[in-house]
């Protein structure tokens, strides 16, 4: 019924730039809230974005200031513009939709900042 799946990961060098995209089946965006997380190999699975279906967006400490999340209802697509990247954002990034007790994930995509 629901599907999220994201693209525009790779690698990049620090201080470079990428464009995350998770495209939405469905009117989903039109209802659902939306948000990013990440997880390191060994690590825990983090909330770095979220935005509201109002718009209203929140961010993890770590990545205020470089990283915009932002959506295109009309586009059914939420996307996470990362700038300045650094080693340490190197994880695999799983879009999320949820509204209420309903939740869904993407397929994840990694993304490798090194030198």
């Amino acid at each position: 019924q629901v599907q999220l799946v994201e693209s525009g990961g790779g690698s990049m060098q620090p201080g470079g730039s990428l464009r995350l995209s998770c495209a939405a089946s469905g009117s989903i965006l039109s209802t659902y809230h939306m948000a990013w997380y990440r997880q390191a190999p060994g690590k825990q699975r983090d909330l770095v974005a979220a935005i509201t279906r109002g718009g209203t967006t929140n961010y993890a400490d770590s990545v205020k200031g470089r990283f915009t999340i932002s959506r295109d209802n009309a586009k059914n697509t939420v996307y996470l513009q990362m700038n300045n990247l650094k080693p340490e954002d190197t994880a695999v990034y799983y879009c999320h939709a949820y509204y209420g007790p309903r939740n869904y994930w993407g397929q994840g995509t990694q993304v490798t900042v090194s030198s």
